[in-house]
């Protein structure tokens, strides 16, 4: 029997790219801690397994796709006797976003109880994580990085080499400076519009056909134009990605203008109660500065 590859954590991007590796026909034995999500896995063909140390002792290469470096580390058992015979002899490959400190310090720990590590965290939301169109930044030693690059084909358009560990994860961050300041600009643009009463259609197709434009502009565009804020990247998801963004700059002495505006306005977006929408949803912060002006 080949021996299947694992995948942890189906979230909002997790199941939509475990399921592209179970459609490309990559054998799959997969784990997740609200089990319901596992399901449309298993009607892929995947195995569910019960526990994570099943999907360690089944699979040679481990994707982790998780919330935060705690659950992390409570699926690999790091800190306990568990943590080397979950990994060792394994790839361990880091999809989500932590903070790359965590992540140097991950792989120091695997390395010394026997496995190998790898990052590739990826860049793009829930739509482009269904349509295999994210962008992987891929961090390690040749070796295990050259094992894992052909398996994240069905989950990505490109997959770009960064270097050692955590180049992946700082690479995140840098494109996450432009993403975050990105939206938010997209978001007062509409907001002014909005309230100039501009022809919002207009709006958007002057965006859209001018040199500005691009895929995320066209999609939060849309929302906006919509008033949809279904999650494609939330509101506490991309709060807690600046907020690493910020204590990484910290660390390395680096000014974060733009950043430590949007920080504030995504902030006060979740104090508004709307943490659980997507990431377009800042407009609400900007909403309510304006109010508060008005009244003012």
């Amino acid at each position: 029997m080949t021996t299947p590859t694992g995948f942890i954590g189906l979230g909002v991007m997790g199941q939509p790219m475990a399921l592209n590796l179970a459609r490309a026909g990559i054998g799959l034995i997969v784990w997740n801690r609200t089990s319901s999500r596992a399901q449309a896995l298993a009607d892929a063909g995947a195995e569910v397994a019960a526990t994570p140390a099943q999907v360690f002792r089944r699979a040679h290469v481990v994707f982790l796709m998780m919330m935060d470096g705690a659950s992390m580390d409570a699926v690999l058992g790091r800190g306990t006797p568990g943590l080397a015979a979950n990994v060792r002899g394994r790839i361990i490959v880091h999809m989500g976003t932590t903070a790359p400190g965590y992540s140097r310090a991950l792989g120091d720990d695997i390395r010394a109880a026997g496995g190998d590590y790898v990052e590739a965290p990826v860049s793009g939301s829930r739509l482009p994580a269904e349509a295999g169109q994210l962008v992987a930044m891929l961090a390690g030693d040749p070796g295990p990085a050259g094992i894992v690059r052909p398996l994240l084909a069905p989950m990505c358009a490109r997959v770009v080499d960064c270097g050692a560990v955590p180049s992946g994860l700082l690479m995140k961050l840098a494109v996450n400076v432009f993403l975050i300041t990105m939206v938010t600009g997209l978001t007062e643009a509409f907001h002014f519009a909005q309230r100039h009463d501009l022809d919002l259609e207009r709006f958007v197709a002057v965006l859209d056909a001018g040199p500005m434009a691009s895929a995320v502009s066209r999609m939060k565009a849309a929302k906006l134009l919509a008033a949809d804020f279904t999650v494609q990247a939330g509101i506490v998801d991309v709060l807690k990605n600046n907020q690493l963004i910020a204590a990484a700059a910290r660390e390395a002495g680096i000014a974060s203008p733009l950043l430590d505006v949007c920080h504030a306005l995504f902030s006060e977006t979740l104090a508004l109660g709307h943490g659980g929408l997507d990431m377009a949803a800042v407009v609400k912060a900007i909403e309510a500065r304006t109010g508060a002006v008005s009244a003012g």
